[in-house]
C-alpha cells in the first residue's frame, strides 16, 4: 500500500511539473530550433552535441519562466483558469521558486559553457522572465512585446552558434514575434477578468475589447507587411508557401478574431495561433 501510494505521488508530481513548465509549448520551441538549425547548416550537422546543449539551455530558461510566472499569477489564475492552477495543488510555491532557480541556473551555464555570449543572452532572457512575470505583464503592451521579443530570440540564438548570417533566420524571428504578440494580446482577452479584478492594466482593459481587436488587425497587417518585405529584398521565396504558411492561417485568424465574443472564442483563438506558430515552425523542413 505505501508503495502505490509512493508511486501514485511520482506520477502526480511528474504531471504536475510537465504541466507547470508548458512541455508542449517546450517542444515546439525546441523544435523550432532544430529545424532552424536544418534549415542552415543542413540536416546531417545538426545533431551534434554542442547544438543539443543549447537547445537544453533555451528550454531550461524557458521552463523557469512559465514557473516563475505562475508563481506570480496564482491568485489570477484561480479567477481566470482555477482548473489549470498547478502551484499551491500539485507542487508547493516553495518548491516552485526552487525549480525555478535551478533551471534559470542550469540554463545559463551551459550557455556560458558553449560560449560566453549564448551565456549573457540566457542571463538576460531569465532576468527579463523573471521581471516580466513580477511586474512587466500587468502593464499595457510592453510585457506582450517583451514575451515577443524573447520568442524571436530563440530563434536568432541559433546562429550565434553557427554564425551563417543566413537572412532566413530574420524571417522567421519576425514571425515568431508577430504571431507571438498577437497570441499575447489574445490570451489579455481571454484572462481579462483577472486582470481587471487584480488590478493589471493590459490593453483590453484600458482600451476595450473593440479597440484591442483593431490593435490585433493593425499588427496583422504590418506583419504581413514586414515578412513580405524581408522576403522580396533577402530571400525571394516562392509564393505558394507564403499562401499556404501565412495569408490562409492568418486569413483564418482574422475571421475567428471578427466573431469573436466570449472567453471561449479567445480560448479557442490562443490555441489557433499556437498552432500557426507550430505550422511555421514545420515549414522550415520544406526549405
Amino acid at each position: 500500500m505505501h508503495s502505490m501510494a509512493q508511486a501514485y505521488n511520482v506520477k502526480r508530481f511528474i504531471v504536475s511539473f510537465l504541466r507547470l513548465t508548458r512541455v508542449w509549448n517546450l517542444l515546439i520551441l525546441a523544435l523550432a530550433q532544430y529545424f532552424t538549425a536544418m534549415m542552415i547548416i543542413g540536416s546531417a550537422n545538426v545533431f551534434d552535441l554542442r547544438f543539443f546543449l543549447l537547445v537544453v539551455s533555451t528550454v531550461s530558461i524557458a521552463a523557469a519562466g512559465y514557473i516563475i510566472n505562475d508563481y506570480y499569477d496564482i491568485k489570477i489564475d484561480l479567477i481566470n483558469k482555477p482548473d489549470r492552477v498547478i502551484i499551491g495543488k500539485g507542487i508547493t510555491r516553495r518548491y516552485a521558486i526552487l525549480y525555478h532557480t535551478l533551471l534559470s541556473f542550469f540554463g545559463i551555464a551551459v550557455g556560458t559553457f558553449l560560449n560566453w555570449k549564448i551565456g549573457v543572452l540566457n542571463f538576460g532572457a531569465a532576468f527579463i522572465l523573471w521581471w516580466y512575470s513580477n511586474n512587466l505583464k500587468r502593464q499595457p503592451l510592453i510585457g506582450n512585446v517583451v514575451v515577443s521579443l524573447l520568442t524571436a530570440l530563440a530563434i536568432v540564438i541559433v546562429d550565434a552558434l553557427y554564425k551563417t548570417g543566413d537572412p532566413l533566420i530574420f524571417i522567421y524571428a519576425a514571425f515568431a514575434f508577430f504571431i507571438t504578440l498577437v497570441r499575447e494580446v489574445i490570451k489579455d482577452m481571454e484572462d481579462l477578468k483577472g486582470d481587471d479584478t487584480f488590478g493589471c492594466k493590459t490593453l483590453p482593459i484600458i482600451w476595450g475589447m473593440r479597440k484591442t481587436k483593431y490593435f490585433i488587425y493593425v499588427v496583422l497587417l504590418i506583419f504581413s507587411v514586414t515578412v513580405l518585405l524581408l522576403d522580396l529584398f533577402f530571400v525571394d521565396l516562392p509564393v505558394y508557401y507564403f499562401l499556404a504558411c501565412l495569408f490562409t492561417p492568418l486569413l483564418i485568424l482574422l475571421y475567428m478574431l471578427v466573431r469573436a465574443d466570449t472567453k471561449k472564442d479567445y480560448t479557442r483563438l490562443s490555441t489557433f495561433c499556437k498552432l500557426i506558430l507550430l505550422l511555421g515552425v514545420l515549414s522550415m523542413a520544406f526549405l
